[in-house]
């Protein structure tokens, strides 16, 4: 970090142009917090029986000898304490670096013939440019520049005020030990910021030119994402238990309000959802504890793009559940529902900084397939016509090297057929065209022929195939 801080401020006589109003607004990366974990070695001991035991296991922070609990308790409290010294020397060093350009900046009243233009020194401010794609284990991190005074159009000190207004806010949350929200920054200054999307990208920025967490800076942003089912109880820092429950959804907590998870051994599979509607959908009809699927499930929902919050989640079920849970996602067959899934599992360009703590490498796309309609009854006609917008956000997806054969494949058939398929699509299937999909139960499907919707029918056609495919890899 020390490479990367010693040049965030610096003299130059030439002239340069501020990029700040270029940068990008992605709102869905809702910018949030390193987790704070009480306990990292996560990984939950064998059931007897697992599926159907009522015996419960602790995901984080179960362990058996106390001394050593307590030890390790001390160390996170000093490991705390030693990452907000850090986070308050960075922000008043930056601001030191600031303020001694700018007494150098200003000419002297005595210099010379008051008569004369004197020309002054450029005030520059580099900040990490979350644009670029960034090695890690490099640590010259790409800069953008902030200069003041410069010929662009519109005011060259307003960047300046609403970055040292944000390190003001984010010294005084630090120093109060008080949380604060991007939220509560915009309304405390609302003038100056102008909008909700400016607090995010300096927020962010600030946060990448420390290689801090905002959880570090003690910044968080909103949560949005929205969980149901059985098998998964939050045990918070507060004392207070959250017990998932498959009646009605539960706000996702912040990862550092989050002291240890505990999983019941019923739980058999995890389904993100992209869009709400389907969620609360899934929610309405117990899907997470529905007879026709294996043990319990969990249903999440990021409402979309997902919130930091929500990745964390997933990161940590991704990272501690057996291998025998297949964390699935169920998104729109277009590209914005493979972009979508895409964050889940890689992580976004724009907040690569925490990158480690929002990742869910092992989560699988479950459908909705465009190559799969056939299989469903589901004519070409019925489908949506693609947009210029999605083609275009196609093409950058292929483009991209991380992004899997079979997505791509998809991402193909789209472009070839030009139609996307979502989610809402199912409604126009048939009882009897699933049987290509995996049903795992002839009566079953008979069952559910006559009472369960299309969606219910899919997911009961899917979910116990991934199941067992999982658990085939289970060592």
């Amino acid at each position: 970090m020390a490479q990367a801080h010693s040049h965030l401020a610096q003299h130059i006589d030439t002239e340069s142009h501020s990029d700040w109003f270029g940068l990008d607004n992605f709102d869905h990366d809702m910018p949030e917090p390193l987790p704070i974990i009480l306990d990292d070695q996560v990984q939950p001991p064998p059931c007897e029986n697992s599926c159907y035991s009522e015996e419960k296991v602790e995901l984080v922070g179960d362990d058996p000898l106390q001394d050593s609990q307590m030890n390790q308790d001390q160390d996170e409290v000093k490991e705390d304490g030693d990452i907000r010294d850090e986070a308050l020397r960075c922000i008043e060093e930056l601001v030191l670096s600031f303020l001694t350009q700018l007494v150098d900046a200003v000419p002297h009243p005595y210099s010379g013939d008051s008569t004369k233009e004197v020309k002054c020194k450029k005030i520059v401010l580099q900040l990490a440019d979350r644009r670029k794609e960034h090695d890690r284990s490099d640590s010259d991190m790409p800069l953008r520049t902030l200069a003041m005074p410069h010929r662009s159009r519109g005011t060259s000190a307003r960047p300046f005020a609403q970055v040292f207004r944000v390190l003001d806010l984010m010294h005084e949350a630090l120093t109060d030990d008080i949380p604060t929200t991007k939220r509560d920054m915009y309304y405390k200054d609302i003038q100056l910021f102008g909008s909700q999307s400016t607090v995010d990208r300096v927020v962010d920025d600030i946060a990448a030119t420390f290689q801090l967490g905002r959880a570090d800076l003690n910044v968080r942003a909103s949560s949005k994402g929205l969980i149901c089912g059985g098998g998964l109880f939050l045990h918070l820092s507060s004392g207070e238990t959250l017990q998932i429950k498959d009646t009605e959804p539960t706000l996702i907590p912040h990862a550092e309000d989050i002291q240890r998870y505990e999983v019941d051994c019923e739980l058999a599979w995890v389904l993100v959802v992209e869009k709400e509607a389907v969620f609360q959908t899934l929610c309405r009809l117990r899907v997470g504890t529905h007879h026709a699927l294996p043990g319990k499930g969990l249903i999440i929902t990021g409402k979309g793009y997902p919130d930091v919050a929500t990745r964390h989640l997933m990161n940590a079920l991704s990272t501690n559940l057996p291998q025998r849970i297949p964390i699935l996602a169920l998104v729109d067959g277009d590209a914005y529902g493979i972009d979508i899934l895409s964050v889940y599992k890689y992580g976004s360009l724009h907040m690569q900084h925490e990158r480690d703590q929002l990742v869910a490498k092992r989560i699988q796309w479950l459908g909705i397939w465009s190559s799969e309609l056939p299989a469903l009854g589901i004519q070409r006609d019925a489908l949506i016509p693609i947009t210029p917008h999605d083609e275009r956000k196609a093409r950058v997806l292929l483009k991209r090297e991380s992004t899997p054969a079979h997505w791509r494949k998809e991402l193909q058939h789209m472009l070839f057929t030009r139609r996307k398929a979502e989610i809402e699509i199912l409604d126009f299937t048939r009882p009897n065209h699933t049987a290509g999909l995996g049903r795992h139960s002839e009566s079953l499907s008979e069952e559910l022929s006559s009472s369960g919707t299309p969606l219910l029918r899919y997911l009961v056609a899917k979910i116990p195939a991934a199941c067992k495919e999982a658990g085939g890899q289970d060592p």
